[in-house]
């Protein structure tokens, strides 16, 4: 792939390789004419100053192109338009030399700066014209003998040939760039891909736009943090193939991982069977919504729960295995921890460690929360209060509560139904079935009705 220094300096010389190539067309027919004695004054010193010209253009354009790109192509391009003009006089209003001027300098400007440009130049061009015919009174002399209307029009084509050709090969260089830098593109999309799936989905978009800085520094925050684990885990695991237990472990984690994030939680990190989460960084609803969005979070992985269940039951998995959940909501540091060259997004502080010590003081299938988090969620979640407990690590005894389930799901229009017993999970949640879906969940229902009515009678 060439260098950001050539692919600039590519416009450059074909820019160069152009204007040289047009007055050297000029000055052939100035040549030409002087031959055939066709032009009323002696113009012959014109034909250097065509052949010198291009490289004090190009030197010029050297000098000040770095830090006046735009203008100084526009002050090259009409001081052509000038030459242009004024040839046009010197030359008697000769017409086939004088067209082929005007035709190479709208060529030039076309192909560079388009139609605007063009019409720009035309008009410098015939402004030129006007104030030379002004001072100079030129004698005109519009016919054209054959030898400079030959050479006008074979060097002019000759000129277009080559410049077309320098711009076609400039665009395949330009596509064959393009296509390279799309390709190094969609390959730093595919690692970045890769490397989303180490960081939650939260961390990486701040970082990947620019709008967390990638360096060791933390802050204080109000977070709402939740801790989970399978409660017997360590004993399944001695019962399991390694196979089979990563296969379980790796389906239980995936489907808490999609929970975590459809109530916008920011998933710290997995330790076996262990899960950390923590809502309001790094981004926040609200102190009040972040609780009401964790909690919610954890009633839906308990149901959720019940599904699993099924599926590891029908794999031969028959312990009923059930998850443990503690919450807590408080003051936490949260940033980046580690080294320059290994950095861990994460939370630590008094507030998380209480959140780790309600998870393990519950029961199986549990939600221990404690009163912070009850103050911010008790108007939207019924919580059963279980009194006091004795925290590890704090001096006294902590007040905690129970999550029982949503305000709007108790008493007699509860929109879920839920069983489980021996070969049997269910959990249908009405408010979550839509309109056209109902008429296959009753199919269903139906469906088992019969095939457990055909148990019975057998």
């Amino acid at each position: 792939m060439k260098s950001p220094a050539q692919v600039q300096s590519a416009p450059l010389l074909r820019e160069y390789y152009s204007r040289v190539l047009a007055y050297i067309a000029s000055a052939a027919s100035i040549a030409a004419g002087t031959y055939a004695q066709h032009f009323a004054y002696d113009i012959l010193w014109m034909v250097p100053y065509a052949l010198l010209y291009p490289h004090l253009a190009h030197h010029l354009g050297n000098r000040f192109k770095q830090d006046y790109p735009q203008q100084t192509h526009l002050g090259l391009l009409f001081i052509d338009a000038v030459h242009a003009g004024t040839a046009a006089v010197l030359m008697g209003f000769s017409v086939v030399p004088g067209l082929m001027i005007l035709l190479t300098l709208s060529f030039s400007a076309l192909i560079s700066g388009g139609l605007r440009h063009m019409g720009l130049v035309l008009l410098i061009a015939a402004g030129s014209m006007a104030l030379c015919t002004a001072l100079l009174h030129p004698q005109i002399n519009a016919a054209t003998p054959i030898l400079v209307a030959m050479v006008s029009i074979l060097l002019t084509t000759l000129y277009i040939c080559i410049t077309a050709f320098f711009v076609h090969a400039q665009g395949q260089r330009l596509t064959l760039v393009r296509s390279e830098i799309k390709k190094e593109q969609e390959k730093a999309a595919r690692l970045a891909r890769n490397l989303a799936k180490y960081l939650s989905p939260q961390v990486w978009e701040m970082i990947f736009s620019g709008k967390k800085h990638v360096r060791l520094e933390t802050q204080r925050k109000k977070l709402t943090v939740f801790f989970s684990d399978i409660k017997g885990f360590t004993e399944l695991s001695e019962e399991l193939e390694a196979e089979q237990l990563t296969d379980l472990l790796n389906t239980y984690l995936n489907e808490m991982s999609k929970i975590a994030l459809k109530y916008g939680g920011t998933i710290d990190k997995f330790v076996g069977d262990s899960v950390l989460v923590f809502f309001g960084d790094p981004k926040t609803l609200g102190a009040k919504q972040d609780a009401v969005n964790a909690v919610s979070m954890a009633i839906a992985m308990r149901k959720h729960m019940k599904v699993l269940r099924q599926q590891w039951r029908a794999q031969g998995i028959t312990k009923p295995l059930e998850i443990r959940m503690g919450l807590n909501t408080g003051y936490c540091t949260v940033g980046n921890f580690g080294a320059d060259t290994r950095m861990d997004y994460t939370i630590i502080g008094r507030e998380v460690n209480l959140a780790s010590r309600l998870e393990s003081s519950a029961e199986a299938g549990e939600i221990l929360i404690s009163h912070e988090t009850y103050s911010l969620i008790k108007d939207v979640i019924m919580c059963r209060d279980k009194g006091q407990i004795t925290v590890k690590g704090f001096s006294r005894p902590v007040q905690i509560y129970e999550v029982v389930d949503f305000r709007r799901d108790l008493g007699a229009k509860s929109s879920y139904v839920e069983h489980e017993l021996p070969g049997f999970s269910m959990y249908l949640d009405t408010n979550g079935i839509q309109n056209y879906d109902k008429e296959k969940v009753i199919q269903a229902l139906n469906h088992a009705a019969e095939k457990l009515r055909d148990k019975v009678i057998l």
